[in-house]
């Protein structure tokens, strides 16, 4: 019986030191409910919680809870914030080089932008990760794929003619000013909270986002047109803080990264599947759909958007090629 009690002991002990050894990672993004971003992340946690039976717990906040896109990014660099995920180019003011990832008009389909974004596929991810370790305290572990973005607006838009002089909302990053400066818009940086209040005021006419973002943002309720330009694979980027990454364990980190990826795969299938509905759905709140068989000049918009983004970022172009060349 003595023993018995001193293993039972044990055991307890045991038990006790592995709860107060458990990982807890907060997570933050700025997607609101039901995106596919958020539904990422809350596979994510959901399913690593699962496989690592309890060692690691990810808490998600959502919907800019802790902050902008620069208080997370800052965050995660300080590790106030564990990890979070946004555009590549969120971490542009960190490695300037980062931001090629969200080139406009740069990959071939969405399946093409999760391999080239893959750290175990992308040479350029690997050197600019050596990078943003360094000089950033952080790096890139995964992506996610929540939509091809289009642009939004009150005016019915055909070429960048139809956007000179006019304001539209970027993402506060230089490669969306060059973008939107290269479809003959005013880029004016407004945060995602603050959008729909941007556009209902008038401080911003127009807008670009993946249709999941403008139905479940209720960008019907403040824009009457959607331009399908298809301008951007909207990839985005999931980051982690470094000292947060070397503290986990290789298997469970093996674990964390091997889910990201797979659940990654998870939202093209969201993707392909909710595109159509939410067209759809957009139609019915009132949306007009534009394309090019309505006289939308895509080609036009490539070109230009290209052609400033060569001007604005020539240093590009190794990284952009090697890109390309993913398979």
């Amino acid at each position: 019986m003595k023993l018995l009690a001193r293993v039972t002991a044990v055991l307890v002990a045991s038990i006790a030191l592995a709860a107060g050894a458990q990982t807890k990672l907060r997570y933050a993004h700025v997607g609101v409910a039901n995106a596919p971003q958020t539904l990422y992340a809350d596979e994510v946690a959901k399913l690593v919680r699962e496989r690592t039976n309890g060692r690691i717990e990810i808490q998600v906040f959502a919907n800019s809870q802790l902050g902008g896109v620069n208080e997370m990014v800052d965050g995660v660099r300080s590790g106030a914030i564990s990890m979070g995920h946004h555009d590549f180019g969120s971490l542009g003011r960190i490695v300037s080089s980062t931001a090629v990832f969200n080139t406009p008009f740069m990959y071939r389909d969405p399946e093409h932008s999760l391999r080239a974004t893959d750290p175990a596929l992308s040479p350029t991810l690997r050197e600019i990760n050596q990078e943003l370790v360094q000089k950033g305290n952080m790096r890139i572990v995964g992506s996610l794929f929540q939509g091809t973005r289009h642009l939004t607006s009150n005016e019915k838009v055909l070429s960048i003619k139809d956007m000179q002089g006019r304001k539209y909302r970027g993402v506060p990053i230089k490669l969306w000013s060059s973008m939107l400066t290269g479809m003959g818009a005013v880029a004016t940086p407004v945060e995602v909270s603050e959008l729909a209040t941007a556009l209902a005021t008038g401080l911003v006419v127009g807008q670009e986002n993946p249709l999941a973002n403008i139905y479940t943002l209720k960008l019907y309720e403040v824009q009457k047109y959607v331009m399908l330009t298809g301008h951007m694979q909207s990839v985005l980027a999931v980051f982690m803080n470094e000292g947060v990454y070397q503290k986990i364990p290789a298997a469970d980190r093996q674990i964390l990264e091997s889910t990201m990826i797979e659940v990654g795969k998870k939202t093209l299938d969201w993707d392909r599947d909710s595109a159509a509905r939410y067209r759809k759905d957009l139609e019915a709140k009132g949306m007009v759909f534009v394309e090019p068989k309505d006289g939308l000049d895509v080609e036009g918009f490539r070109k230009s958007v290209l052609a400033q983004v060569n001007k604005d970022f020539p240093e590009w172009g190794r990284y952009i090629d090697q890109i390309r060349a993913v398979k």
